[in-house]
């Protein structure tokens, strides 16, 4: 990817042997930068420096929580919030106007359209071309950020709401392109993204998932590092009420699923954003 402007950002705990996401990068045909973003409190720093080299950024986990917005007092710093808000600052000392912040479990890459616009999933078989693609999508929006879909988001393939047309979602998670010029901070140590685009879009910030492409990754609790210990702990109760303590106005939680219930968080929409109403609906002009 020729750019001097933008590199990939990896962000991972724990697991220098298991950073899948780079394999898969590479066999996918990304060319480009990227970093592996770990914190000063990672055991585990020597043997990523060991695989990874000069490719390997440090952060001040205790300076971000400092900084910015936890959300709890829990003093349990496994989260990915932390390297989430540090992205920003990294990016700025390397020179980098625009990054993509990517979790370290991603097995692949896929498009989930076809050229007819019809559901298909297809591997990427040259990510250059789609992250340029989506870099000048995002550079000529006004958006603070956009991400992939997630595989997730398809369940029910082309019967699903999000198989049978393209088109945009207010929400951002898991995957993120950001720029140092539009600068925003994640809040809440856990539940970081779905509390980021909910608050901030009560402000009108524009925070995007696009459906043409999504990314597959490993179950989370199947993987040791990273969050999972923090998952096994506490599940989706804990972590779904921090959207409710950041949008109490808007947001609940739920029961979700058939089989194997769990708890979730739910967004009333039409009461957590400005709704805009369309043109067709303005009433003439009276002298």
């Amino acid at each position: 990817m020729e750019t001097d402007s933008f590199a990939v950002f990896i962000l991972t705990h724990g697991r220098p042997d298991k950073v899948v996401t780079y394999n898969t990068l590479r066999k996918q045909g990304y060319t480009g930068d990227v970093y592996i973003v770990i914190d000063n409190e990672d055991k585990a720093a020597d043997r990523y420096r060991q695989v990874y080299g000069d490719k390997v950024i440090v952060f001040d986990k205790a300076d971000i929580a400092a900084r910015f917005d936890e959300g709890d007092n829990f003093n349990d710093r496994r989260a990915v919030f932390y390297a989430r808000n540090a992205c920003f600052d990294i990016a700025r000392n390397l020179g980098i106007e625009y990054f993509l912040q990517l979790d370290d479990d991603y097995t692949a890459f896929v498009y989930k359209f076809d050229a007819r616009l019809m559901y298909k999933e297809q591997r990427v078989k040259n990510l250059d071309r789609l992250l340029a693609l989506v870099l000048d999508y995002y550079k000529s929006i006004p958006a603070a950020t956009i991400a992939f879909a997630q595989n997730g988001d398809f369940l029910g393939g082309a019967e699903s709401t999000t198989g049978y047309s393209l088109w945009l979602k207010r929400k951002s998670m898991n995957t993120f392109f950001c720029s140092v010029n539009r600068p925003f901070s994640f809040v809440g140590r856990v539940n970081e993204d779905v509390n980021t685009y909910v608050r901030l879009g009560h402000v009108g910030a524009l925070m995007f998932s696009f459906f043409n492409a999504a990314i597959i990754q490993r179950q989370t609790q199947l993987s040791a590092g990273g969050m999972t210990e923090m998952y096994l702990d506490s599940g989706t109760f804990i972590k779904s009420f921090y959207t409710v303590m950041y949008s109490p106005s808007c947001v609940t939680v739920h029961e979700t699923g058939t089989l194997h219930k769990r708890i979730h968080h739910k967004i009333a929409w039409n009461k957590a954003v400005p709704c805009i109403v369309a043109e067709r609906h303005r009433k003439e002009d009276h002298p």
